[in-house]
Formats: C-alpha cells, sequence, structure tokens
C-alpha cells in the first residue's frame, strides 16, 4: 500500500481506535484488509476495534453485496473525561487536516531534511 509508514515500536499519541476511525472517515466502504494494512494491525485486531466502536455508538455499518459501508457519528463525544465536550468530528477534522497538509509537501520536508 503506497504511502503506508513502516511498523514501529514503542508508545505513539494516536490509539489504534482512533487510526482506524481515521481511515473510515476517509474511506466508507474500506475493507477490513485494508484498514489493517494501513494501520499496521492485524484483520483480527480491527475486527475487534469495530465491534467496540459500534458496540458503544461511535460506528454503525450497512452490508452492501460483499462489503460493509460504514457510518461515523461525528456528534458522539470522546470517552475520556480529559476530551469532555469534544466530538469525534473534531478529532477527526484534526487528524484529515493534518493528511492533507502532509499530501502537499515535499517528502523531504515530512522526513525533517
Amino acid at each position: 500500500m503506497e504511502g503506508v509508514p513502516e511498523s514501529h515500536t514503542g508508545w505513539t499519541f494516536l490509539t489504534n481506535h482512533a487510526r482506524v476511525l481515521a481511515v473510515i472517515a476517509d474511506n466508507h466502504t474500506a475493507r477490513i484488509r485494508d484498514i489493517a494494512a494501513h494501520c499496521r494491525l492485524t484483520e483480527r485486531a480491527v475486527q475487534k476495534i469495530i465491534s467496540d466502536l459500534e458496540q458503544d455508538g461511535y460506528l454503525s455499518h450497512r452490508r452492501e453485496g460483499r462489503g460493509n459501508t460504514y457510518r461515523i457519528e461525528p456528534g458522539k463525544v470522546l470517552r475520556h473525561p480529559a476530551e469532555a465536550g469534544l466530538t469525534v468530528a473534531s478529532l477527526l477534522s484534526l487528524l484529515i487536516q493534518d493528511e492533507v497538509s502532509r499530501a502537499r509537501r515535499p517528502e523531504s520536508d515530512q522526513r525533517g531534511d
């Protein structure tokens, strides 16, 4: 998959749940296999994350043919008390904004050269 970073060890700023949600926000018909590849997770882990997100009302899906179409609940408030009042839409807007700006920058700028 083009543009997917290499795997990483150690801690990161975003949870896997946020990563999966961001991929789905970018492509509402993404396959679990593609989400897993983009997020560097197993397909089983992505299935569990999607189940978590659906169970808590952040995400729903509709079966269309052999695939799924996902719907994100943009007004749903984030779970952690430190983010009280922040919505899924506000989180995704930050993530998507960053993706757009990174896509516009030359590769040498992205590496910090």
